[in-house]
């Protein structure tokens, strides 16, 4: 079945051309083989006469009566939708149609639990699936109130947006659930969550019902006072920061599986994957990465649901508002001092490696059509736009910048708006004209490098200024700081003076005459948007000190700074591992560490020269067992090395003791991935890995005997097969399956599977749609580091001419390829 792709221009033209009064949903899910689908909309017509059409993907559209006359649908193609001959200036639409359930995690995504047998159900309808559920119009400027009715079996809870009004017998031991019309929603925020869930449920302040739902089968493990206490905490914050109420009559939060993203703010009825119902060891980090995923969905009430995009141009209003949001809450409201230092290492690194691919695109995208917005969730949408919101709170205000958006929801609450709609609220609140700072910062793409230079005399700065590297030269508000040791072996902070830069080199007189100390650090407290570089005498400090920064955030600018300069192939890549070596110890947040780590793994793996790897490789696993060693046992520290061993290349040495730790009680995702790191280097197979399904719980044993079989090293062909070929696989199945293929100890496996990847990717892409995003980006040859490969997939985008979405997944792994052919031969000359 062909999948639709909604261009921008038509979506503008029917947004000329009708308005959506109001939806009536009828879903009848008691059937296993399907759904069945009637849709009442009403809806007004601007040019009376003309004809338009309504999206729906189903297995047959049965019935469709406009304004009393029924339709022809012989030819109903569901790639076109229902074509609506002749509209009136008020119109009513009846569409009947039988509906397939998903497995992609799109649609209505249907789960059978392995454990006890129950089925579940969940919607998942964003960019634009809701059209596989019920007819509509499938753009998100074209919102209307939704009134829904589901029939299910009597033992099933079902959740939407709005609470219940009534449930009647609807025969056969099935009820149908009546429930509160919405409030105008776009059609990709609106959600039906049915099944024997496990719930829980609370009050906020007695005026918001709080509700959590997961399957029966993982209630033991649901943590429901953690996060109820911070669903209040943030609802609180949120309220009192924005001045304006929670929109919505209730909260539900939903754990489901097989999800296919990380979160969906869906109107009052949220919902995560279900991995963030933690069943083994949980980290600090790991805790506080979901909190800010509930905080980030949380503010999606506000931005997105209450105030709507026009266009996916405008996905950051969503994105990067709830990024930027949730951090602030977790640095003010929840106790996590650290959060700007964790935005830094991690959101913001991602930032700065997207904005360096060519398929960059400014915060304020060129989306053409709905398969591409599905391609810009990216680091530039969700961090940079973080980034640069944070940037523009201190450019006008904090005052200023929340009292606009107090306003921007006032003028638009229900509706849509554009980004002129947002500075024009933040101008008036403000009184300061952004259109220099929108054109700067929102619509342009790139970040510039920022370098101090300097000269000094008996200690002193003499000269100091900050030059600006970069194909467009932007204004920049950052701080100076100059650190200095302390007397106790800590480096510390002397002087910080907080400057503007403007143009190619900006004078800093304030520090004439001030103590040079031992490191200098550009964009101290990391207020702007920028790449760093090290004078030679502070790098040369760094490289010896990095563990003696006091401060974690000034210890995360210098460890983005020296991984940037491996990146760009001005630090060699065995240098930067030698420095984690040196640096590691000092780091005490579990995501700092893993961050840190997963960096390594790339320097070995990626930008070293393939000549000096296998003995890095040596080392560093050496390193990571001598330093588990030395952990307490248990501990998050202890936990994050020996996961960052287990995903890397061993010997026999390492693999003696990586068997012994199966002996050890240990949590079964931890001896998952004990028997897949075994697997993968040849020294087990199939009966270990049957013999660990057998004792793994079911809801996690399947998915991770699927990653091992991948893993195993003679059945390359096979995993090849099933992830690109096999459409019967429910998408978190070829998820694993992916996860699987491709290991650092296998490159040598691998090399016939890059010339394959490029005469199947495209097929694979127009059978799938944006549903092939997964296997497009991971089964990319990115272990083919070599001109050869590069040439090969210039050559490919020049003559296949591939859809733009796909065409942007292969040309970034091109250009990934290109950066780690420069950083091995720089680490390989040097």
């Amino acid at each position: 079945m062909e999948t639709p792709n909604l261009t921008r221009d038509q979506a503008r033209l029917r947004a000329e051309q009708i308005g959506v009064r109001s939806y009536h949903v009828a879903l009848d899910l008691t059937r296993d083989d399907g759904f069945t689908s009637v849709t009442t909309v009403r809806f007004t017509c601007r040019r009376p006469g003309e004809a338009t059409w309504i999206d729906l993907v189903a297995r047959s559209a049965d019935e469709a009566v406009l304004n009393g006359h029924r339709l022809d649908l012989r030819g109903y193609d569901p790639a076109e939708g229902v074509v609506l001959p002749a509209t009136a200036a008020r119109n009513e639409l009846t569409v009947r149609a039988r509906c397939a359930y998903g497995s992609t995690g799109q649609g209505l995504h249907r789960f059978t639990d392995p454990d006890d047998g129950a089925v579940y159900l969940y919607t998942h309808f964003q960019p634009a699936d809701a059209k596989r559920v019920f007819a509509c119009f499938d753009q998100p400027d074209l919102k209307a109130p939704f009134t829904l009715t589901v029939t299910a079996p009597s033992a099933w809870t079902v959740r939407t947006t709005t609470p219940v009004r009534h449930v009647e017998p609807a025969g056969d031991g099935t009820l149908r659930h009546h429930f509160a019309t919405t409030p105008p929603l776009p059609t990709y925020l609106v959600a039906v969550v049915a099944g024997p869930w496990a719930q829980w449920h609370a009050d906020e302040d007695g005026e918001i019902p709080l509700a959590l739902y997961c399957r029966a089968s993982l209630a033991s493990h649901m943590d429901a006072e953690r996060l109820f206490a911070q669903t209040r905490r943030g609802l609180a914050y949120y309220r009192d920061t924005f001045g304006v109420p929670y929109p919505f009559a209730k909260y539900d939060q939903c754990f489901v599986p097989e999800f296919n993203a990380g979160a969906m703010e869906n109107a009052a009825c949220v919902t995560y994957q279900e991995d963030m119902i933690f069943r083994g060891h949980v980290t600090a980090h790991e805790l506080r990465a979901r909190e800010e995923t509930v905080l980030h969905e949380m503010a999606h009430m506000w931005f997105g649901d209450l105030v709507t995009m026009k266009w996916w141009d405008d996905l950051w209003l969503n994105e990067a508002f709830a990024t930027y949001l949730s951090v602030l809450a977790q640095a003010e409201a929840t106790g996590h001092a650290q959060a700007w230092t964790t935005f830094a290492n991690i959101q913001k690194a991602w930032a700065y490696q997207q904005d360096q691919l060519p398929t960059t695109h400014p915060v304020v995208a060129d989306v053409q059509d709905v398969e591409m917005a599905g391609v810009h969730f990216d680091g530039i949408t969700y961090a940079k736009g973080a980034s640069l919101l944070r940037q523009l709170a201190a450019h006008v205000g904090r005052d200023d910048f929340f009292t606009g958006l107090r306003g921007y929801f006032a003028a638009h609450a229900w509706g849509n708006a554009t980004l002129r709609d947002l500075l024009a609220a933040l101008e008036k609140a403000s009184g300061r004209d952004l259109s220099r700072w929108s054109a700067q910062w929102l619509e342009t793409t790139g970040l510039a490098t920022l370098r101090p230079v300097w000269s000094a005399d008996a200690g002193r700065f003499t000269s100091f200024a900050v030059e600006q590297s970069a194909d467009l030269l932007r204004d920049h508000r950052v701080a100076v700081g100059v650190y200095d040791d302390d007397g106790h072996g800590r480096l510390v902070r002397l002087h910080r003076q907080e400057i503007d830069v403007s143009g190619a080199r900006t004078g800093v007189p304030e520090l004439v005459g001030r103590h040079t100390g031992s490191l200098v650090l550009v964009n101290d407290d990391d207020l702007g948007y920028c790449k760093i570089r090290l004078d030679p005498a502070s790098l040369a400090t760094l490289l010896r000190r990095i563990g003696d920064l006091a401060d974690p955030l000034a210890r995360a600018l210098a460890w983005s700074a020296v991984w940037e300069m491996t990146r760009d192939a001005e630090f060699r890549a065995r240098d930067y591992v030698a420095l984690i070596h040196r640096g590691l110890p000092a780091e005490t947040d579990t995501g700092v560490l893993r961050r840190l780590l997963q960096q390594a793994h790339a320097a070995l793996d990626t930008y070293a020269d393939p000549d000096w790897s296998p003995g890095g490789w040596h080392a560093h696993a050496t390193w990571l067992i001598e330093r588990a060693a030395a952990a307490e046992p248990g501990s998050d520290r202890h936990h994050v090395l020996i996961n960052a061993l287990l995903v890397g290349v061993l010997d026999e040495s390492h693999l003696t003791h990586v068997r012994r730790w199966l002996e050890e009680p240990v949590d079964p995702l931890s001896r998952w991935r004990i028997v897949q790191a075994l697997v993968a280097h040849g020294v087990a197979g199939d009966a270990e890995i049957e013999a660990e399904l057998a004792r793994s719980p079911a809801f996690l044993g399947p998915s991770q005997a699927e990653r091992a079989r991948a893993l195993r090293p003679g059945h390359k062909e096979e995993a090849w097969r099933r992830a690109m070929h096999d459409e019967s696989l429910p998408a978190a199945t070829v998820e694993a399956v992916i996860g699987g293929f491709g290991h650092p100890a296998q490159k040598h496996l691998l090399r016939p599977y890059a010339a394959r990847y490029l005469e199947e990717i495209t097929g694979l892409w127009r059978r799938r749609g944006d549903r092939a995003y997964g296997p497009a980006m991971v089964l990319f040859p990115s272990w083919a580091v070599d001109q050869a490969t590069v040439d090969a997939v210039g050559e490919w985008l020049t003559r296949t001419a591939p859809p733009p979405a796909l065409a942007r997944l292969v040309d970034e792994g091109r250009a990934r390829l290109a950066r780690a052919l420069a950083a091995r031969a720089f680490d390989r000359a040097s």
